[in-house]
């Protein structure tokens, strides 16, 4: 499946329905104090890029974003992956994965030297992706730390080519 990827605002109305359709997928798994997703305003802020797959007729399809870059001090090189989310027509067809991957090449130009993520236990699709595209599990971090059905991941990125 011939994708394109491409930082894109948020507020869009299909990028709306992919957010719905992640929530909704997210409070079937998980009770609501168990989901921390971000909305709309959130995935505006400065600091995050929201990474948008479309397929060959331009339609979204999938959707992620990257939280967080280095800051003015150059001590802060981690950045959080947030509502990763492809819609049920194109899973199994590869875009998960370029989405992914082409997000990773991009940090590592920004200077990012480490993505981090949560999920949860219960997202076992997600769980396998994530191991097969090199991440490992980590220790609970951030706003996660004492949550019982989040399961944290964090792949250190190849130094960018300059």
């Amino acid at each position: 499946m011939l994708t394109t990827i491409s930082i894109e605002s948020p507020r869009q109305p299909e990028l709306a329905e992919l957010l719905r359709l992640s929530g909704e997928y997210a409070q079937s798994l998980y009770p609501p104090e168990s989901n921390f997703l971000l909305g709309v305003d959130e995935l505006e802020q400065p600091g995050v890029a929201v990474y948008v797959a479309r397929d060959a007729t331009g339609r979204a399809v999938g959707i992620a974003a990257l939280v967080g870059s280095p800051d003015s001090g150059g001590t802060s090189r981690e950045a959080e992956l947030k509502r990763m989310f492809m819609h049920p027509d194109v899973r199994r067809h590869g875009v998960a994965g370029h989405l992914l991957a082409a997000m990773e090449t991009e940090a590592a130009a920004r200077g990012i030297r480490e993505i981090v993520l949560e999920t949860g236990p219960a997202s076992h699709a997600a769980l396998g992706f994530y191991r097969n595209a090199g991440y490992r599990e980590v220790p609970l971090f951030g706003q996660y730390v004492g949550e019982e059905l989040s399961v944290c991941f964090a792949k250190v990125l190849p130094k960018a080519v300059q």
